[in-house]
C-alpha cells in the first residue's frame, strides 16, 4: 500500500510540474494572441486540449496503458492552453462586454459557476467512482468536453470587436505580457497592477493551501470526524461560492468593491484563526461559517486588474493572471502540505494561523491601493506604439 501511495505521489508531481512548465509558456502566448484574433480561437484550443487529455485518460483506463500516458495527456493539454487558457478567455470575454460598474459581479458570477461545477463533480464523481470504477466518469467528461468544443467553435459570440489575423508563434505576445508590468504609464497604474497581482497570489495560495489540509486535519484527533461530517465539511467548502456572490450583490449597493474585499479578508482571517484553534466540531463549522464572504475577494481583484489595462490587453492580462493562479496553487501545495506534518508536534493548527497572517498582506495592499488609487484609469490613455 505504501509503495502505491509513493508512486501515486510521484506521478501526480510529474503531471503537475509538466503541466505547469508547459502551461506557463502556452497560456501567456495564447492569451496575448487572443487580443488580436479574438477569444473564440483560444476557447476552442483550450477546450480541445482538455478533450485530448480526457480521451487519453479513457484509453489508459480502458486499455490499461502505462501511467506515463497520463503525463503525456497533461502536457498536450497544457500546450493547448489547459484550464488556465479557458479561464483567461472567459474572464477576458467578461471584461470585453461588461461596464466598469458591472464587471466585478459578472466575474464573481463566473467564479461561482466554477465553484458549483466543482461541487457537483465532487458529489457525483465520488459516488460514481465507488459504484462503477473510473471508466464511466471519464466517458462522461469526454462527452461534456465534446459539447464544450462544439459550443466554443460554433455558438460562442466573439467579444473582440475587430479581430485580426496574427502569427501565433512570435515573441511579441510574450513581450506584451512583460510590458503589462514594466512599461511606463501615467499615475503608476503598472505599480498597482503588480501589487494587485501579488495580493491575488497570496489569497489563492492561502485558499488552496488550507483546502489541501482541511480533510486530514478533520480526520485526525481531537476532531476525529467520520465520513458523514467530512461530507458536510466538503459541502461547506463550496457554499462560499454562492454566499459570496449573493453578499457581493447586496453589499455593492452601499459599499465600494474594495471595502467588500476588505470585509471578506477580515472574515477569512477570523475563519483561519478559528480553524487553527478548533478542538471541537462546533468550532470547525463556526470557521466555515465565517468564510461566507471569502470568495468575493478574487473577483474584486480581477476586476481591479482589468480596469488598469486597455481593452486590447485583456487577454494578455488574464493569461498572466492564470499563470499567477497556477503558481499560487503549486506554492500552496508545497507550503501547506510540508508545513502541516512538520508542525504537528507543537501546534497542529499552525498552518491555518500562518494563513491568517499571510492574508494580512493583501488586506494592507488592497486598502493602500484604494487610498492611493489613480483617478484616471490607464485605459483612458492612448497606448504607446
Amino acid at each position: 500500500m505504501q509503495k502505491v501511495e509513493t508512486l501515486t505521489s510521484h506521478w501526480t508531481l510529474y503531471m503537475n510540474l509538466g503541466g505547469l512548465l508547459v502551461g506557463l509558456f502556452s497560456a501567456t502566448l495564447l492569451g496575448a494572441w487572443s487580443d488580436c484574433v479574438g477569444r473564440r480561437p483560444l476557447l476552442v484550443l483550450a477546450s480541445f486540449g482538455l478533450l485530448l487529455q480526457a480521451l487519453l485518460n479513457v484509453f489508459v483506463v480502458q486499455l490499461q496503458l502505462p501511467v506515463g500516458y497520463f503525463v503525456l495527456g497533461r502536457i498536450l493539454c497544457a500546450f493547448l492552453g489547459d484550464f488556465g487558457g479557458l479561464l483567461a478567455a472567459g474572464f477576458a470575454s467578461v471584461a470585453d462586454v461588461s461596464s466598469d460598474r458591472s464587471r466585478t459581479f459578472r466575474m464573481a458570477l463566473l467564479e461561482a459557476c466554477i465553484g458549483v461545477a466543482g461541487m457537483l463533480a465532487s458529489l457525483i464523481g465520488g459516488h460514481w467512482l465507488r459504484a462503477q470504477g473510473y471508466a464511466n466518469p471519464f466517458w462522461l467528461a469526454l462527452a461534456l468536453l465534446i459539447v464544450v468544443v462544439l459550443y466554443a467553435a460554433f455558438c460562442f459570440g466573439e467579444t473582440v470587436k475587430e479581430p485580426v489575423c496574427a502569427r501565433l508563434f512570435t515573441l511579441r505576445h510574450h513581450r506584451s505580457i512583460v510590458q503589462l508590468y514594466v512599461a511606463p504609464s501615467l499615475e503608476k497604474s503598472r505599480k498597482h497592477l503588480a501589487l494587485y497581482s501579488l495580493a491575488l497570489f497570496v489569497v489563492i495560495t492561502v485558499h488552496f493551501g488550507a483546502q489541501d489540509i482541511l480533510t486530514v486535519y478533520e480526520l485526525s484527533a481531537p476532531l476525529c470526524w467520520d465520513s458523514k461530517l467530512i461530507g458536510y465539511g466538503s459541502t461547506a467548502q463550496y457554499l462560499p461560492y454562492l454566499t459570496s456572490l449573493l453578499c457581493l450583490w447586496l453589499l455593492q449597493h452601499c459599499l465600494a468593491d474594495t471595502w467588500v474585499a476588505e470585509i471578506g479578508l477580515a472574515l477569512n482571517i477570523l475563519g483561519m484563526v478559528v480553524f487553527g484553534l478548533a478542538t471541537i466540531t462546533a468550532l470547525m463549522f463556526t470557521g466555515y461559517g465565517l468564510l461566507f464572504l471569502s470568495l468575493a475577494i478574487t473577483p474584486v481583484i480581477r476586476s481591479k486588474l482589468s480596469k488598469l489595462v486597455s481593452k486590447s490587453e485583456q487577454g494578455a492580462l488574464f493569461s498572466a493572471v492564470a499563470c499567477v493562479n497556477n503558481l499560487a496553487m503549486l506554492s500552496a501545495t508545497g507550503i501547506f502540505n510540508s508545513l502541516y506534518p512538520a508542525t504537528l508536534n507543537f501546534m497542529k493548527g499552525f498552518p491555518f494561523l500562518l494563513g491568517a497572517g499571510l492574508l494580512v498582506i493583501p488586506a494592507i495592499l488592497i486598502g493602500m491601493l484604494e487610498m492611493t488609487h489613480p483617478h484616471l484609469e490607464f485605459q483612458q490613455f492612448p497606448q504607446s506604439p
